[in-house]
């Protein structure tokens, strides 16, 4: 089967983390997943992107398209045929372009909403707000720049939290109109590279939702930047869920 794969460069990546109770996080999860653990405690977030020269890997890059975009992401672990293996889940991506809410679970893997960004881009920090067309998320999100990783009970520096990050390469997520699988994209580079972020406010209506998750069960630990990466995303074969599980995503659950 010709997998497509799509060329791009990460402009502007924001990892906004959080740590999760593990049991909560595993309610939100479809099955075989389960939530990778790190110090006892779950990893989720918001990759907040702006991505550009997007377009088929055979294709000029003139000839790309550029798009602020975001997902909602949980860290998993599964059993494969070769041992553990590693991705993220991500129950909602977002995005400010028609065409990507277009070709999102039809071209390429993954549903896209539409939402309306706004982006201040400053000397040593960024804010990315945005808001769903369907009413159902709100984020605003103001990172620095920093020297180092501190203040994280997740990672005990950098370079921990990169390899962390660049092992999860796989997103997984509903397949569109549900179904019997999630579906796959993956992330790969040439030149992984993210550099230390602080978190100088942070609003989200996802993980502030008290009914997802109750009080003190999602608090925030960290952020990361990435800029100016080459990446490609290709589709990977898609992973069954249990029978009689639900796939879940931001705005409810869908029977498997």
């Amino acid at each position: 089967m010709i997998r497509p794969r799509l060329s791009s460069t990460i402009e502007r990546r924001l990892l906004v983390n959080y740590r999760v109770d593990p049991h909560i996080a595993a309610a939100l999860l479809p099955a075989p997943l389960r939530p990778q653990l790190v110090r006892g405690q779950a990893v989720a977030g918001i990759c907040l992107l702006r991505i550009g020269g997007v377009r088929p890997a055979w294709a000029p890059a003139a000839t790309g398209l550029t798009s602020e975009n975001a997902a909602h992401r949980i860290s998993v672990e599964w059993d494969g045929p070769d041992g553990v293996e590693r991705g993220v889940y991500i129950p909602r991506r977002d995005t400010a372009s028609r065409l990507n809410a277009f070709a999102g679970g039809r071209i390429y893997p993954g549903e896209h909403g539409r939402a309306d960004f706004t982006v201040r881009e400053e000397a040593d920090a960024v804010r990315v707000a945005f808001a769903t067309r369907d009413g159902e998320v709100e984020v605003d999100a103001t990172v620095e720049d920093a020297g180092e990783l501190r203040g994280s009970e997740l990672f005990t520096d950098l370079a921990e939290a990169s390899e962390f990050f660049r092992l999860g390469s796989r997103g997984l997520s509903p397949a569109a109109a549900g179904g019997s699988h999630l579906d796959v994209l993956e992330l790969s580079t040439p030149a992984w590279k993210v550099t230390a972020g602080r978190p100088r406010t942070v609003r989200s209506s996802f993980f502030e939702d008290l009914d997802r998750f109750p009080p003190g069960s999602a608090v925030l630990d960290s952020a990361l930047v990435m800029r100016g990466v080459a990446a490609r995303w290709t589709q990977g074969a898609p992973l069954r869920v249990g029978a009689g599980t639900e796939v879940r995503t931001g705005t409810g659950a869908r029977a498997a």
